[in-house]
């Protein structure tokens, strides 16, 4: 499984992005997906994640602002970010887990004051 993140960029305080993670390869064994965040000098922390049966988990510091789904057809899963604070400044990395942990690249949102 390779994972490709898109939909990040600069944006001001107050804005929305909707990150995107295109999958290719065979995600039949995929059992939960998720977006983590990562910002300098810190670790890389989740955000947001979804099982297989679509439960849903968010940390408290995006709850009510942040949306995470996918669509199993398009293999894509997304992240909306509304309401966006400078703190959520960091590399976002969407993550996919059966047997193994499979990562994206990262991609930078940066969120202006």
């Amino acid at each position: 499984v390779q994972l490709v993140e898109s939909g990040g960029g600069v944006v001001q305080a107050g804005g929305y992005l909707r990150l995107s993670c295109a999958a290719s390869g065979n995600i039949v064994g995929i059992n939960s997906m998720g977006w983590y965040r990562q910002a300098p000098g810190q670790s890389r922390d989740l955000v947001a994640s979804i099982t297989k049966a679509g439960d849903t988990n968010y940390s408290d510091s995006v709850k009510g602002r942040f949306t995470i789904s996918r669509d199993i057809a398009k293999k894509t899963m997304y992240l909306q970010m509304n309401s966006l604070k400078p703190e959520d400044t960091a590399v976002y990395y969407c993550n996919m887990k059966d047997w193994w942990d499979h990562w994206g690249q990262g991609t930078q949102v940066t969120v202006s004051s």
